[in-house]
């Protein structure tokens, strides 16, 4: 008997501490794995920045577009720009023009495609 309150005793002793050992574990851990916790946080910003840099490709191809739609509007027609683009369009080419084809970076000098 009395090593049943003895070990009761003690058992209270530890009890409370343990307890908050273990809750202060499952905070810190899910401070950590957790859906908003340092891991993905730090995947947020991994995708923020690509995110942005994606974004700052688009709008540098958007102001190339329309720079080149500005020249081709009715109020600074460029006569170059829309040749060029008739051309293209039309699959047409001048008699005087120096057409070069151009191979893929896939082929070698032979015009074979390289087989991975």
């Amino acid at each position: 008997m009395e090593i049943g309150r003895e070990i009761r005793r003690r058992l209270r002793q530890v009890a409370l501490p343990l307890l908050g050992a273990c809750l202060s574990a499952y905070f810190v851990f899910h401070s950590i794995h957790g859906d908003r916790g340092i891991l993905a946080w730090l995947h947020l910003n991994q995708e923020l920045k690509a995110a942005t840099a994606q974004a700052a490709e688009a709008s540098a191809d958007r102001k190339a577009m329309e720079r080149r739609v500005t020249l081709l509007s009715n109020s600074s027609l460029d006569l170059d720009m829309l040749e060029e683009r008739a051309r293209v369009m039309l699959n047409y080419a001048h008699p005087d023009d120096l057409i070069i084809f151009l191979q893929p970076a896939d082929t070698d000098q032979t015009g074979i495609h390289a087989v991975n």
